[in-house]
């Protein structure tokens, strides 16, 4: 029994087909083919100038290219033929990933390709990628930009192939993509403006449909989720302010890490008067701790919403805005509940960052752009919001005043050191 009779629909005859003699032709340029890249994969390229390596990597780029091309001219045909049958395929993607161990997604992409590079309106692109004069990226930019031209605009759509090859020669796929969204500004200017509103309207509608955030508690203490903003506005206000808060470059952490504590501090530093409210009261998080443990103590305090956090994150947060500590006493009677906090003011920001020039922490070069307000005398103990108890720290040193591994010297000069605790 053969492959297709293992493939073949069940209940169905065993297929018959007839065997035909390979080409000679084929057999001979495929051959000479395999041939050429053997001889090219037997030079080193440890042996090569840098003039060949160079030469060698431009030639071998057009090389891909132009088996892309081949192979888009060649997939076209077992699709028309509609090959995968034989074996009971449901599209030729499936029956070509099963021949070339190729993902199906990347196959079906490369058979929609090769599918419309075999229409009369794209084989100049299907004629440039044979040759190597676009990549293989850059063809799909180009017929996803034209296919995008309106229905009753059909006519232009040869000018526009035409425009975005010859823009292909000097931008990237990722270039090319950007221009080809206004392609009918520039073979048609005067149905250009009125596509692109309509198009960006109807994109911003889909966008505002699928807005939406997750958020899930995982055991390990960490909060994951999934969102969707619209791009326009939403996502790249988010990703600049993000970016603006992870920017010090003295970090060398990576700046995926750099984001998340961004976005923690971004969280956690917004303004609580600007807040909305809920049943008359606004919302903030309520920290319920001890005595002892707002003091100095290593005891956990608890959140309204019946989350723990840890002494030294309690403290910490103690310093910010919207955080309403209730501090109990030994029988859990509410000896104060105390008002939410408040920023320094602006002219008292303005005044610590003129005095102190950056963190104050022993070593460390920070800006003030890149440091919060911290007090020294904490709030909670009656301490005020006033410049001579407050002090410049950046985001890590921040965190580390307030975690009881650590302890802090005041030196002389303003500065704080810190050193663990033994």
């Amino acid at each position: 029994m053969t492959d297709l009779d293992d493939w073949r629909v069940p209940g169905a005859p065993v297929a018959r087909v007839a065997r035909v003699a390979p080409s000679p032709v084929l057999t001979a340029v495929l051959s000479r083919l395999e041939g050429a890249y053997d001889d090219l994969l037997a030079i080193p390229a440890t042996t090569l100038s840098d003039e060949d390596l160079t030469r060698l990597v431009d030639a071998a780029t057009r090389l891909v290219d132009r088996s892309a091309g081949a192979v888009a001219a060649a997939i076209g045909e077992p699709d028309r033929r509609r090959l995968g049958d034989q074996i009971g395929a449901r599209h030729t993607g499936q029956w070509w990933a099963r021949r070339s161990r190729l993902t199906r997604p990347e196959a079906n992409r490369l058979t929609w390709l090769g599918r419309r590079l075999s229409e009369e309106l794209y084989a100049p692109v299907h004629t440039a990628l044979g040759g190597g004069g676009v990549h293989v990226d850059q063809a799909w930019v180009i017929v996803k930009a034209v296919d995008a031209i309106p229905a009753e605009h059909q006519d232009l759509r040869p000018r526009a192939v035409a425009h975005l090859l010859a823009l292909a020669q000097d931008h990237d796929a990722k270039q090319l993509k950007v221009l080809g969204r206004r392609i009918l500004d520039v073979v048609a200017p005067e149905v250009g403006e009125a596509a692109e509103a309509k198009a960006l309207a109807d994109e911003e509608a889909a966008a505002a449909r699928k807005v939406s955030l997750t958020l899930r508690d995982l055991p390990d203490g960490t909060t994951t989720g999934r969102f969707s903003l619209p791009t326009a506005g939403a996502g790249e206000m988010l990703r600049k302010q993000l970016m603006a808060i992870a920017a010090p470059k003295q970090d060398e952490r990576p700046l995926h890490e750099r984001l998340g504590w961004a976005f923690i501090e971004w969280i956690e530093r917004y303004a609580a008067d600007r807040l909305p409210t809920s049943g008359g009261v606004s919302a903030t998080v309520v920290v319920t701790m001890g005595l002892g443990t707002l003091m100095g103590g290593l005891a956990a305090a608890s959140l309204d919403t019946g989350g723990r956090i840890s002494a030294g994150q309690a403290r910490r947060l103690a310093c910010e805005a919207g955080i309403i500590p209730a501090v109990l006493g030994g029988t859990s009677e509410v000896l104060d509940l105390g008002r939410t906090r408040r920023f320094h003011t602006k002219a008292q920001r303005i005044a610590i960052a003129h005095r102190d020039g950056g963190c104050t922490a022993d070593g460390c070069d920070l800006p003030p752009a890149a440091c919060h307000v911290h007090h020294d005398l904490p709030w909670s103990r009656g301490g005020p919001t006033d410049t001579t108890t407050g002090r410049l720290l950046c985001h890590r040193h921040h965190r580390v005043i307030h975690d009881e591994r650590y302890e802090a010297t005041h030196l002389p000069h303003g500065k704080v050191s810190f050193h663990p605790r033994t």
